[in-house]
Formats: C-alpha cells, sequence, structure tokens
C-alpha cells in the first residue's frame, strides 16, 4: 500500500466523515491532532463514532454489497451497465475494479481508524472506555473477516494456507505489508472479536456493538471455518441473550422497512437517516423503481431507481413453491394489467421481479440501514453446523423455526431425505432467507458446491452463443475471489497478486 494510507489516516480523518447516524449530536474539531485527540475519555468516545462514521461510508456500502451479493444465483442483471458491477455479477473481474478498491481502502480506513484507539485503551481502564475499546475491536474484526472473504479463497481449501489480506496490528507503523494468511486473519479476526466481547458490558443498540453482536459474528466466522462446535456456541449465547425475536406475519414482511432501532431481530445494522438518503447512488436503486405518487407500488425504470438487478427466476421458482411464503414480501413482480414485464435490453428478456430489501424505509424510494446480522442467521447457523456434525434432526429443528415464521410448512426427516441431505435442506433455507444479504456464494463455496445460474441475465453475455443462459462457477475457480486492487499492488513491493 501506499504509505500515505497508513501514515495520515488518523482520527483527522475520521472525522471528515459524516457522523448522522448517531444517538447525540457531535461536532469534533478536524484540527484535533493525533496526539492530542486521544486522551480523554470524551475524544476517545468522539473518535468512536468516527470510525463508525467511515465504515457508513456509501463507498464502502455499496461496493461491499456488490462485492458480495452479485456473486450469487439469486439476482439477474437485466442489461449491460457502464458500472463495475457488471463485472462483480458476470465474474469478469479485473485488477482495476472500482469497487475492489473501494471496498479495500475503505476496511482498512476503519481499521486504521480503530488501531489508533484500541492502543490509547489499557486492557485496566474504566468499564466505559474498556467498552469503546471493545468497540473499536469489533469494527476492526468485521474488517478483517469481510476483506478475507472478498480477497482470500474460502478457509476450507487448504485449511486457510492460501493467501488472504495483510494484518495491521495496533501500535505498530508498517508501511509495506505483505498478505498474511487466510488462516492467519481469520486468527487475528476471532482474537479481536473474542476480545470485544470480553471489554463489552453496555447493551447498546443494533446500530453500535456489543457482547452480543461480537457473539454473533463470531458464529458466522467459525461456521466459515468448519469450526462447527463454536459456530453453534456462539449462535446459542445471542439466541439465549433474549436481546433479539424473529418478527412475525405483517412485521416479518415489512422488516426492511423499518428503522434497525424500532426492528427486534436486527443484531447489526449500518444506519442511515433521512437526511443521509443516496437517492439514485443507493443499494436500492439497482433494485427497485416506484410509481410516481405510490411509491411502493412498482413502476417502470427510471422512475425512482435504476431498476436494473431483478429477483432471478431460480429464485422465484424456489419461493413459488410456497405461495403462502412470507418471504414473497420482498419480491415486488413489475406487472402492467396483470402481465409481467421483461427487460428487453438483452436476449432472452428477463422478468422484471424487483427486490425490495433495500427501499422503502421511512417511506422513501432508495433509503434503506443494511442488516449486517439477524436473529434468523443464528438459528441457520446453528443448523448448518448440526448437519455438518450428523445431528439431523436437531439441524431441522432450527429450519423449522425459520420455515413456521415465514408460514410455509414445517420438514421431517423422512420426508427430506428421498434424494437431499440435510445439508442440502438448510442451504436451501439459507437462501430463501437471506437472499440479497450478501451471504449465497459464500454459502456454496464454503462447502464445496457450485453457483449455477441457469436464467436468463448478462451473464449470458460471457457464452458463444449467448443465448446460452447457463454458467456455473466452481468453488475452486480463480474467480471466486477478486483480486487486489492494482494501485496498490504498485505501491507496494511485497504484496502479491490473485491468480
Amino acid at each position: 500500500m501506499k504509505k500515505i494510507q497508513f501514515k495520515i489516516y488518523t482520527i483527522a480523518i475520521v472525522f471528515a466523515f459524516g457522523l448522522g447516524s448517531c444517538k447525540k449530536e457531535v461536532k469534533p474539531s478536524t484540527a484535533i491532532d493525533d496526539q492530542s485527540a486521544l486522551t480523554n475519555p470524551g475524544d476517545i468516545e468522539t473518535a468512536t463514532i468516527g470510525t463508525y462514521a467511515v465504515l457508513r461510508n456509501a463507498t464502502y456500502v455499496r461496493s461491499a454489497h456488490f462485492l458480495t451479493e452479485y456473486q450469487g444465483d439469486n439476482i439477474a442483471q437485466g442489461q449491460p451497465s457502464s458500472d463495475d458491477l457488471s463485472r462483480c455479477y458476470r465474474y469478469t473481474h479485473i485488477p482495476t475494479g472500482t469497487h475492489g478498491a473501494n471496498f479495500w481502502k475503505q476496511a482498512y480506513y476503519v481499521i486504521v481508524a480503530a488501531n489508533k484507539i484500541i492502543a490509547a485503551i489499557p486492557d485496566n481502564a474504566t468499564a466505559d472506555l474498556k467498552q469503546l475499546k471493545g468497540e473499536n475491536l469489533f469494527l476492526k474484526g468485521m474488517m478483517e473477516f469481510n476483506l478475507v472473504r472478498v480477497f482470500g479463497r474460502p478457509y476450507v481449501q487448504g485449511n486457510g494456507a492460501n493467501p488472504g489480506v495483510p494484518i495491521l496490528k495496533e501500535g505498530t507503523n508498517t508501511t509495506s505489508p505483505s498478505r498474511n494468511t487466510v488462516k492467519e486473519v481469520y486468527d487475528a479476526a476471532l482474537s479481536d472479536l473474542l476480545k470485544s466481547a470480553e471489554l463489552m458490558s453496555v447493551a447498546k443498540s443494533d446500530i453500535f456493538a456489543s457482547k452480543e453482536v461480537a457473539y454473533a459474528l463470531l458464529s458466522r466466522v467459525y461456521l466459515n471455518m468448519g469450526d462447527n462446535a463454536n459456530a453453534i456456541k456462539y449462535a446459542d449465547l445471542v439466541i439465549s441473550s433474549g436481546r433479539y425475536k424473529l418478527l412475525q406475519g405483517a412485521d416479518y414482511g415489512s422488516y426492511f422497512t423499518k428503522t434497525p432501532e424500532a426492528n427486534a431481530e436486527t443484531i447489526f445494522a449500518i444506519r442511515y437517516t433521512k437526511t443521509e438518503d443516496q437517492d439514485f447512488g443507493a443499494i436500492g436503486s439497482m433494485y427497485y423503481s416506484g410509481t410516481p405518487g405510490a411509491l411502493s407500488t412498482p413502476g417502470a425504470q427510471g422512475n425512482t431507481g435504476y431498476g436494473e438487478i431483478y429477483a432471478s427466476q431460480q429464485y422465484v421458482t424456489e419461493l413459488d413453491k410456497n405461495p403462502a411464503d412470507l418471504r414473497h414480501s420482498f419480491i415486488a413482480p413489475y406487472k402492467i394489467n396483470g402481465v409481467q414485464q421483461v427487460n428487453t435490453k438483452i436476449s432472452p428478456n428477463v422478468p422484471m421481479y424487483y427486490v425490495t430489501k433495500y427501499n422503502l424505509q421511512e417511506g422513501i424510494a432508495n433509503l434503506s440501514s443494511p442488516v449486517y446480522l439477524r436473529l434468523a442467521e443464528m438459528y441457520l447457523n446453528k443448523a448448518e453446523a448440526n448437519a455438518k456434525l450428523g445431528n439431523v434432526q436437531l439441524a431441522l429443528d432450527d429450519v423449522n423455526i425459520i420455515r413456521s415464521r415465514a408460514g410455509i410448512p414445517v420438514l421431517t426427516v423422512s420426508a427430506i431425505l428421498a434424494g437431499k441431505t440435510i445439508l442440502d435442506v438448510v442451504l436451501d433455507e439459507r437462501r430463501l432467507e437471506f437472499a440479497f444479504e450478501g451471504q449465497r456464494a459464500y454459502d456454496l463455496f464454503r462447502n464445496n458446491k457450485p453457483m449455477s445460474r441457469n436464467y436468463p441475465g448478462t451473464h449470458a453475455l460471457n457464452n458463444t452463443p449467448n443465448t446460452n443462459i447457463t454458467q456455473t462457477i466452481l468453488p475452486t475457480d480463480a474467480r471466486v475471489i477478486f483480486y487486489v486492487p492494482q494501485y496498490e499492488i504498485d505501491n507496494n513491493k511485497n504484496l502479491t497478486q490473485n491468480p
């Protein structure tokens, strides 16, 4: 990396980002120098809020979504786009990709900012300072895990021996770091998250870190490592805390229109307020376009959003197997006089099933606060881990909790074993539950399963002839991860590139 990136992204730079998500108004001085910024609890609290603000930067949130969700088979791109998101979707990655560069840069901004606060607070500090140290450790661990999933191969491939990303330790000033292994990065993330849980004692709202937030991410990290016992352990700690509950009925159907603080199921979300609406630059703009004057009614492309990315025909077919499934609430077919509309900009045409998980918060077309962790995941993390441990009934019990909440029939062991394994059943349920939330590709690849698209979309443009709509990405394919940003390679002789 450029030396400047590890030397001058101080708290003063962190302060430059907006602080609108905070519970109270904070007006820090951007003139605070690096030495005096962290000498008292007030400044440390202000700096911590600044770290959250870096996480909320629109380039990180938007790019992170494109790099994770657009690799899956739950979405279909209806037309070519000049935005680099097309390459994310089509698996035609390049080292100079915009979204990979945005993601890498912003994630390391968060780590550098968090490291300064972590180093400034001793472990025997007062409870309020230990809470702040824990929050920064959580944010750092979150970034480490997110980075290694995007730029490093799945942990289960080679047991973490493949190249990961550089680890930046607090209190050090490494200017040309090399890539640590995937295992080393996972170990660093685990260390940070475990310590964060130990230090935090305040049950803050779901737009801030707390002990249970760290437990929830630990469950996800352990699941991706194949450590099934710990994935279950930490999911159970979240569930048994009693802090969260699964939304039911109409409340569940309107899940993603709620503000995070008003949502009992959300564990951690990245909060955006009305004044921070990104409009056409928001994630939701790619998924939905409403009718002016009746925003909740699907309308033509370009009304309130670009409306270029749709629920895939493959996903909709799975969802339609149970017409009463409440998860239909997150799909909005664009119809005119009852006729399903299609995007005609590629052939075969793509059915326009709008997605609404990133729209209509507080009635604003493209406003949303992306959910990073929620209680349903804890049940399905347990289900996947138990499936791998051979605990069929335990796995099915947790799957059925989610199916019951969705309003669809529960499954029995005798009914599922005809042609499917219990792991298949769990992954099917994870697909339905977490569609469009950036999990599908990782669910498949960590379980050594291919990602197979067999529906219309611009991925077919990779094929000859391009009317062949099938695309299959094997978990061992080089393309399941992204290139390290080329500008980093150019400025740091110690970094190696992904093949």
